[in-house]
Protein backbone atom coordinates (compact mmCIF):
# COMPACT_ATOMS: atom_id res chain seq x y z
CA UNK A 1 0.00 0.00 0.00
CA UNK A 2 1.39 3.55 -1.00
CA UNK A 3 2.11 5.55 2.22
CA UNK A 4 -0.01 8.06 3.01
CA UNK A 5 2.27 10.80 2.70
CA UNK A 6 2.93 10.27 -0.99
CA UNK A 7 -1.03 9.85 -1.69
CA UNK A 8 -2.88 12.72 -2.20
CA UNK A 9 -5.78 13.45 0.51
CA UNK A 10 -9.47 13.95 0.94
CA UNK A 11 -10.54 15.44 4.28
CA UNK A 12 -14.22 14.40 5.58
CA UNK A 13 -16.68 14.81 8.16
CA UNK A 14 -18.12 12.53 11.03
CA UNK A 15 -21.27 11.55 8.49
CA UNK A 16 -19.47 10.86 5.40
CA UNK A 17 -16.98 8.26 7.57
CA UNK A 18 -20.22 6.96 9.16
CA UNK A 19 -21.73 6.40 5.53
CA UNK A 20 -18.87 4.73 4.24
CA UNK A 21 -18.73 2.22 6.62
CA UNK A 22 -22.11 1.36 6.30
CA UNK A 23 -21.83 0.43 2.86
CA UNK A 24 -18.90 -1.63 3.48
CA UNK A 25 -20.58 -3.47 6.11
CA UNK A 26 -23.43 -4.06 3.71
CA UNK A 27 -25.74 -1.91 5.19
CA UNK A 28 -26.54 -0.27 2.13
CA UNK A 29 -27.69 -3.13 -0.35
CA UNK A 30 -28.62 -2.80 -3.12
CA UNK A 31 -25.81 -0.66 -3.24
CA UNK A 32 -22.12 -1.42 -2.66
CA UNK A 33 -19.56 1.10 -4.18
CA UNK A 34 -19.72 4.72 -4.94
CA UNK A 35 -21.55 5.45 -7.48
CA UNK A 36 -20.00 7.06 -11.03
CA UNK A 37 -21.65 10.13 -12.97
CA UNK A 38 -23.92 7.23 -15.59
CA UNK A 39 -24.76 5.43 -12.41
CA UNK A 40 -26.31 8.38 -10.23
CA UNK A 41 -27.73 9.90 -13.22
CA UNK A 42 -30.08 6.50 -13.41
CA UNK A 43 -30.69 6.49 -10.03
CA UNK A 44 -31.80 10.02 -10.24
CA UNK A 45 -34.05 8.94 -13.33
CA UNK A 46 -35.75 5.38 -12.05
CA UNK A 47 -35.25 5.54 -8.41
CA UNK A 48 -33.86 2.25 -8.53
CA UNK A 49 -30.58 0.04 -8.50
CA UNK A 50 -30.35 -3.77 -10.04
CA UNK A 51 -34.30 -2.81 -9.80
CA UNK A 52 -34.52 -2.35 -6.14
CA UNK A 53 -35.18 1.01 -4.25
CA UNK A 54 -32.58 3.61 -3.62
CA UNK A 55 -33.80 7.04 -3.33
CA UNK A 56 -30.51 9.22 -4.14
CA UNK A 57 -27.00 8.15 -5.71
CA UNK A 58 -24.34 7.48 -3.06
CA UNK A 59 -21.39 9.79 -3.89
CA UNK A 60 -18.20 11.28 -2.08
CA UNK A 61 -18.35 14.87 -2.74
CA UNK A 62 -16.64 16.54 0.39
CA UNK A 63 -16.74 20.59 0.58
CA UNK A 64 -13.87 22.39 1.24
CA UNK A 65 -11.15 24.46 -1.41
CA UNK A 66 -8.68 22.02 -0.52
CA UNK A 67 -10.85 19.21 -1.05
CA UNK A 68 -11.57 20.75 -4.29
CA UNK A 69 -7.97 21.11 -5.50
CA UNK A 70 -7.06 17.83 -5.10
CA UNK A 71 -10.56 16.68 -6.47
CA UNK A 72 -10.11 18.64 -9.84
CA UNK A 73 -5.99 17.05 -9.94
CA UNK A 74 -7.30 13.48 -9.78
CA UNK A 75 -6.93 11.36 -12.38
CA UNK A 76 -8.07 7.94 -13.29
CA UNK A 77 -6.23 4.58 -11.39
CA UNK A 78 -4.48 7.38 -8.98
CA UNK A 79 -4.12 5.84 -5.40
CA UNK A 80 -5.74 8.79 -2.62
CA UNK A 81 -5.92 8.57 0.89
CA UNK A 82 -9.26 9.89 3.13
CA UNK A 83 -8.84 11.74 6.12
CA UNK A 84 -10.88 11.55 9.52
CA UNK A 85 -10.14 13.69 11.88
CA UNK A 86 -6.59 14.18 10.50
CA UNK A 87 -6.16 10.23 10.35
CA UNK A 88 -5.97 7.98 7.60
CA UNK A 89 -9.58 6.51 7.35
CA UNK A 90 -9.71 5.03 3.45
CA UNK A 91 -7.51 4.68 0.42
CA UNK A 92 -9.81 4.90 -3.16
CA UNK A 93 -8.79 4.23 -6.19
CA UNK A 94 -9.92 6.77 -8.06
CA UNK A 95 -12.43 5.71 -10.92
CA UNK A 96 -13.85 8.90 -11.90
CA UNK A 97 -14.34 12.69 -11.10
CA UNK A 98 -17.06 14.58 -12.05
CA UNK A 99 -19.41 17.41 -11.53
CA UNK A 100 -22.55 17.92 -9.20
CA UNK A 101 -25.01 20.13 -8.64
CA UNK A 102 -24.87 21.20 -5.12
CA UNK A 103 -28.74 22.19 -4.85
CA UNK A 104 -30.17 19.63 -7.20
CA UNK A 105 -28.03 17.15 -4.73
CA UNK A 106 -30.40 18.69 -1.48
CA UNK A 107 -33.40 18.59 -3.49
CA UNK A 108 -32.58 14.64 -4.07
CA UNK A 109 -32.10 14.41 -0.52
CA UNK A 110 -35.18 16.48 1.19
CA UNK A 111 -37.39 17.54 -1.17
CA UNK A 112 -36.14 20.77 -1.01
CA UNK A 113 -33.24 23.08 -0.91
CA UNK A 114 -35.15 25.88 1.13
CA UNK A 115 -32.45 26.60 4.04
CA UNK A 116 -34.89 27.40 6.35
CA UNK A 117 -35.53 23.56 6.18
CA UNK A 118 -33.91 21.77 8.89
CA UNK A 119 -30.59 20.16 7.90
CA UNK A 120 -30.60 21.57 4.68
CA UNK A 121 -28.20 24.22 5.44
CA UNK A 122 -26.31 21.81 7.36
CA UNK A 123 -25.77 19.26 4.42
CA UNK A 124 -25.20 21.78 1.43
CA UNK A 125 -22.36 23.24 3.56
CA UNK A 126 -20.90 20.02 3.64
CA UNK A 127 -21.47 19.51 0.30
CA UNK A 128 -19.10 20.02 -2.59
CA UNK A 129 -19.36 20.32 -6.23
CA UNK A 130 -16.59 17.25 -7.35
CA UNK A 131 -17.35 13.89 -6.49
CA UNK A 132 -14.83 10.81 -7.23
CA UNK A 133 -16.32 7.13 -7.38
CA UNK A 134 -13.70 4.32 -7.24
CA UNK A 135 -13.15 1.18 -5.43
CA UNK A 136 -12.33 2.05 -1.62
CA UNK A 137 -10.54 0.12 1.49
CA UNK A 138 -10.93 1.40 5.54
CA UNK A 139 -8.44 1.31 7.64
CA UNK A 140 -8.09 -0.10 10.78
CA UNK A 141 -12.22 -0.49 11.07
CA UNK A 142 -13.42 -2.35 13.70
CA UNK A 143 -16.25 -4.90 12.91
CA UNK A 144 -20.05 -4.42 13.30
CA UNK A 145 -21.21 -6.42 15.83
CA UNK A 146 -24.26 -5.90 15.94
CA UNK A 147 -25.37 -8.12 13.02
CA UNK A 148 -24.08 -11.09 15.31
CA UNK A 149 -26.17 -9.72 18.13
CA UNK A 150 -29.20 -9.59 15.91
CA UNK A 151 -28.43 -13.22 14.54
CA UNK A 152 -28.00 -14.36 18.44
CA UNK A 153 -30.86 -12.76 19.51
CA UNK A 154 -32.98 -14.87 16.38
CA UNK A 155 -31.48 -18.10 17.41
CA UNK A 156 -31.89 -17.27 21.28
CA UNK A 157 -36.11 -17.55 20.96
CA UNK A 158 -36.52 -19.01 17.13
CA UNK A 159 -37.63 -16.01 16.18
CA UNK A 160 -39.46 -16.46 12.95
CA UNK A 161 -40.15 -12.66 12.55
CA UNK A 162 -38.28 -9.56 13.48
CA UNK A 163 -39.36 -5.87 13.58
CA UNK A 164 -37.90 -2.94 13.02
CA UNK A 165 -38.48 0.46 14.68
CA UNK A 166 -35.99 3.77 14.18
CA UNK A 167 -36.59 5.94 16.75
CA UNK A 168 -34.81 9.05 18.42
CA UNK A 169 -36.39 8.64 21.82
CA UNK A 170 -35.48 12.17 23.29
CA UNK A 171 -36.80 11.63 25.16
CA UNK A 172 -38.69 8.22 25.55
CA UNK A 173 -42.31 9.19 26.09
CA UNK A 174 -45.78 6.83 26.51
CA UNK A 175 -46.49 7.35 22.90
CA UNK A 176 -43.36 5.67 22.53
CA UNK A 177 -44.16 2.68 25.24
CA UNK A 178 -47.11 2.02 23.22
CA UNK A 179 -45.35 2.00 20.05
CA UNK A 180 -42.85 -0.55 21.07
CA UNK A 181 -45.37 -3.02 22.90
CA UNK A 182 -47.87 -2.78 19.48
CA UNK A 183 -44.92 -3.99 17.21
CA UNK A 184 -44.11 -6.97 20.33
CA UNK A 185 -47.59 -7.73 19.64
CA UNK A 186 -47.08 -8.95 15.54
CA UNK A 187 -43.41 -10.18 15.96
CA UNK A 188 -40.97 -12.51 17.74
CA UNK A 189 -37.70 -10.10 18.06
CA UNK A 190 -37.84 -6.59 18.33
CA UNK A 191 -34.79 -4.53 16.72
CA UNK A 192 -34.70 -0.64 18.18
CA UNK A 193 -32.38 1.37 15.69
CA UNK A 194 -31.62 4.40 18.52
CA UNK A 195 -30.35 7.15 16.45
CA UNK A 196 -26.84 8.20 17.38
CA UNK A 197 -26.47 12.30 16.25
CA UNK A 198 -23.44 13.94 15.38
CA UNK A 199 -24.29 17.16 16.36
CA UNK A 200 -24.83 17.87 20.33
CA UNK A 201 -28.39 16.70 21.48
CA UNK A 202 -30.19 17.89 23.74
CA UNK A 203 -30.88 14.41 25.49
CA UNK A 204 -27.06 12.55 24.34
CA UNK A 205 -27.00 9.44 23.12
CA UNK A 206 -26.00 7.91 26.52
CA UNK A 207 -28.95 9.33 28.36
CA UNK A 208 -31.69 8.03 25.61
CA UNK A 209 -29.85 4.43 25.65
CA UNK A 210 -30.20 4.35 29.81
CA UNK A 211 -34.03 5.30 29.78
CA UNK A 212 -34.79 3.41 27.00
CA UNK A 213 -33.01 -0.34 28.33
CA UNK A 214 -34.36 0.62 31.78
CA UNK A 215 -38.45 0.16 30.15
CA UNK A 216 -36.80 -2.64 28.30
CA UNK A 217 -35.61 -4.71 31.31
CA UNK A 218 -38.46 -3.61 33.82
CA UNK A 219 -41.47 -3.80 31.57
CA UNK A 220 -41.13 -5.96 28.80
CA UNK A 221 -40.94 -9.71 28.56
CA UNK A 222 -36.96 -10.83 28.16
CA UNK A 223 -34.58 -11.49 25.28
CA UNK A 224 -37.62 -10.05 23.09
CA UNK A 225 -35.92 -6.50 22.45
CA UNK A 226 -32.34 -5.62 20.93
CA UNK A 227 -31.17 -2.27 20.76
CA UNK A 228 -28.41 -0.86 18.00
CA UNK A 229 -26.89 2.38 17.62
CA UNK A 230 -28.04 4.11 14.13
CA UNK A 231 -25.47 6.98 13.16
CA UNK A 232 -27.90 9.87 12.19
CA UNK A 233 -26.69 10.87 9.17
CA UNK A 234 -27.73 13.09 6.60
CA UNK A 235 -28.80 9.59 4.88
CA UNK A 236 -31.40 9.38 7.20
CA UNK A 237 -32.44 13.13 7.27
CA UNK A 238 -34.57 13.31 3.97
CA UNK A 239 -38.44 12.54 2.92
CA UNK A 240 -36.69 9.61 1.74
CA UNK A 241 -36.21 8.27 5.19
CA UNK A 242 -38.09 5.09 5.39
CA UNK A 243 -36.99 3.85 1.86
CA UNK A 244 -33.02 4.13 4.03
CA UNK A 245 -34.82 2.24 6.82
CA UNK A 246 -36.29 0.05 4.94
CA UNK A 247 -33.01 -0.97 3.20
CA UNK A 248 -30.85 -0.86 6.43
CA UNK A 249 -33.40 -3.00 8.23
CA UNK A 250 -33.54 -5.72 5.54
CA UNK A 251 -29.49 -5.53 5.59
CA UNK A 252 -29.43 -6.02 9.28
CA UNK A 253 -31.94 -9.10 9.16
CA UNK A 254 -35.11 -7.59 9.87
CA UNK A 255 -38.40 -8.65 7.98
CA UNK A 256 -40.81 -6.10 9.28
CA UNK A 257 -40.88 -2.22 9.56
CA UNK A 258 -42.77 -0.59 11.90
CA UNK A 259 -43.16 3.41 11.55
CA UNK A 260 -45.67 5.70 13.27
CA UNK A 261 -48.02 7.90 11.85
CA UNK A 262 -46.22 10.92 12.56
CA UNK A 263 -42.66 9.63 11.16
CA UNK A 264 -41.58 12.91 9.49
CA UNK A 265 -41.30 10.88 5.73
CA UNK A 266 -44.18 9.91 5.93
CA UNK A 267 -46.21 12.52 7.24
CA UNK A 268 -44.86 14.38 3.84
CA UNK A 269 -46.72 11.71 1.72
CA UNK A 270 -49.14 10.41 3.80
CA UNK A 271 -52.95 10.87 2.35
CA UNK A 272 -55.70 9.11 4.38
CA UNK A 273 -58.24 9.09 1.50
CA UNK A 274 -56.11 7.52 -0.71
CA UNK A 275 -53.89 5.78 1.55
CA UNK A 276 -50.67 6.48 -0.64
CA UNK A 277 -47.08 7.17 1.17
CA UNK A 278 -43.68 7.47 0.44
CA UNK A 279 -44.11 3.37 1.02
CA UNK A 280 -45.77 2.92 -2.01
CA UNK A 281 -42.74 3.65 -4.04
CA UNK A 282 -40.71 0.84 -2.23
CA UNK A 283 -39.87 -1.95 -4.63
CA UNK A 284 -37.91 -4.81 -4.57
CA UNK A 285 -37.09 -4.54 -0.55
CA UNK A 286 -38.26 -7.41 0.90
CA UNK A 287 -39.14 -5.82 3.94
CA UNK A 288 -42.92 -5.45 5.20
CA UNK A 289 -43.41 -1.90 5.97
CA UNK A 290 -46.35 -1.31 8.87
CA UNK A 291 -47.61 2.23 9.60
CA UNK A 292 -48.50 2.08 13.77
CA UNK A 293 -51.73 4.49 14.99
CA UNK A 294 -51.08 7.34 16.25
CA UNK A 295 -51.65 7.46 19.77
CA UNK A 296 -53.05 10.62 22.32
CA UNK A 297 -54.13 10.28 26.28
CA UNK A 298 -57.78 11.29 26.09
CA UNK A 299 -59.32 13.29 29.00
CA UNK A 300 -62.55 11.51 28.79
CA UNK A 301 -61.04 8.14 28.55
CA UNK A 302 -58.63 8.60 30.67
CA UNK A 303 -55.85 6.91 29.03
CA UNK A 304 -53.53 6.09 26.22
CA UNK A 305 -55.84 5.72 23.14
CA UNK A 306 -55.41 5.51 19.20
CA UNK A 307 -56.83 8.20 17.32
CA UNK A 308 -58.41 5.88 15.03
CA UNK A 309 -60.71 4.35 18.09
CA UNK A 310 -61.40 7.69 19.98
CA UNK A 311 -64.74 9.89 19.55
CA UNK A 312 -63.92 12.67 21.63
CA UNK A 313 -62.35 14.56 19.13
CA UNK A 314 -58.92 17.01 19.60
CA UNK A 315 -60.33 19.00 22.21
CA UNK A 316 -60.01 15.84 24.63
CA UNK A 317 -56.94 15.10 23.20
CA UNK A 318 -53.39 16.04 24.00
CA UNK A 319 -50.83 14.53 21.69
CA UNK A 320 -47.18 13.60 22.51
CA UNK A 321 -45.03 15.86 21.12
CA UNK A 322 -41.06 14.79 21.82
CA UNK A 323 -39.92 18.46 21.77
CA UNK A 324 -42.23 20.22 24.08
CA UNK A 325 -41.91 17.11 26.82
CA UNK A 326 -37.88 17.37 26.22
CA UNK A 327 -38.97 21.64 27.26
CA UNK A 328 -40.33 20.65 30.24
CA UNK A 329 -37.19 18.10 31.11
CA UNK A 330 -34.65 20.87 30.11
CA UNK A 331 -36.23 23.51 32.39
CA UNK A 332 -35.95 20.62 35.34
CA UNK A 333 -39.77 20.17 35.55
CA UNK A 334 -41.16 16.67 36.08
CA UNK A 335 -43.67 15.83 33.34
CA UNK A 336 -46.90 14.29 34.13
CA UNK A 337 -46.86 10.59 34.39
CA UNK A 338 -49.15 10.42 31.61
CA UNK A 339 -46.27 11.75 29.31
CA UNK A 340 -43.57 9.93 29.97
CA UNK A 341 -43.27 7.43 33.05
CA UNK A 342 -41.87 9.03 36.35
CA UNK A 343 -38.97 6.61 36.48
CA UNK A 344 -37.94 7.77 33.06
CA UNK A 345 -37.91 11.48 34.42
CA UNK A 346 -36.04 10.78 37.25
CA UNK A 347 -33.01 8.96 34.85
CA UNK A 348 -33.38 12.00 32.80
CA UNK A 349 -33.47 14.71 35.18
CA UNK A 350 -30.24 13.42 37.71
CA UNK A 351 -28.40 13.16 34.14
CA UNK A 352 -29.22 16.32 33.57
CA UNK A 353 -28.96 18.30 36.22
CA UNK A 354 -26.35 16.50 38.74
CA UNK A 355 -26.18 17.67 42.27
CA UNK A 356 -28.91 20.18 41.97
CA UNK A 357 -29.70 20.21 45.22
CA UNK A 358 -27.58 22.33 47.70
CA UNK A 359 -28.52 19.34 50.88
CA UNK A 360 -30.01 16.97 49.35
CA UNK A 361 -30.83 14.64 52.50
CA UNK A 362 -32.25 17.78 54.59
CA UNK A 363 -34.77 18.63 51.64
CA UNK A 364 -35.50 14.77 51.56
CA UNK A 365 -36.58 14.83 54.93
CA UNK A 366 -37.92 18.07 55.29
CA UNK A 367 -40.66 17.54 52.34
CA UNK A 368 -41.04 13.76 52.06
CA UNK A 369 -42.23 10.94 54.17
CA UNK A 370 -39.84 8.83 55.78
CA UNK A 371 -39.79 5.72 57.64
CA UNK A 372 -37.78 7.15 60.91
CA UNK A 373 -34.14 5.10 59.61
CA UNK A 374 -31.65 7.16 57.98
CA UNK A 375 -30.22 5.85 54.77
CA UNK A 376 -28.72 7.80 51.65
CA UNK A 377 -30.64 8.81 49.09
CA UNK A 378 -30.08 9.79 45.26
CA UNK A 379 -31.29 12.30 43.34
CA UNK A 380 -33.26 9.68 41.32
CA UNK A 381 -34.71 8.59 44.47
CA UNK A 382 -35.85 12.29 45.11
CA UNK A 383 -37.55 12.73 41.90
CA UNK A 384 -39.72 9.77 42.23
CA UNK A 385 -41.00 10.39 45.92
CA UNK A 386 -41.73 14.16 45.00
CA UNK A 387 -43.48 12.50 42.16
CA UNK A 388 -45.68 10.61 44.47
CA UNK A 389 -46.85 13.55 46.12
CA UNK A 390 -48.00 15.34 42.78
CA UNK A 391 -50.14 12.30 42.48
CA UNK A 392 -51.85 12.74 46.03
CA UNK A 393 -55.20 13.91 45.52
CA UNK A 394 -56.37 14.15 48.74
CA UNK A 395 -56.35 18.28 48.97
CA UNK A 396 -56.24 18.52 45.16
Amino acid sequence: MTSSRKNKTLLIDTEAASALELLKDGLLAPVYSLMGLAQSEDVIKTGLIDNKSFPFPFILAPSGKLNAEVLSSLKNGEEITILFEDKPFATLIVDEVFNIDPSERIKQIYGTDDLTHPGVSTTMNRLGSLAVSGEYELLNKSSNTNKQKIVDAKKLISAKHTTAIVMAANPLHRGHERLIRQALDNTDLLVIFLLKPYTESNLSYEIRREALEFFINNFLTKNNVVVVPLENSYLFAGYNEIIIDAIVAKNYGCDRLTVGRNHAGLGMFYDCNFNKSIIDKVVGIDVEITVASEYVYCDKCTTLVSKNTCPHGQHHQISYHADSILELLELGILPPTMLIRKEISAVILSKLFPNRFKNLEKLYYDILPVEGLLKEHTEKDFYLDLMKLYQTTSLT
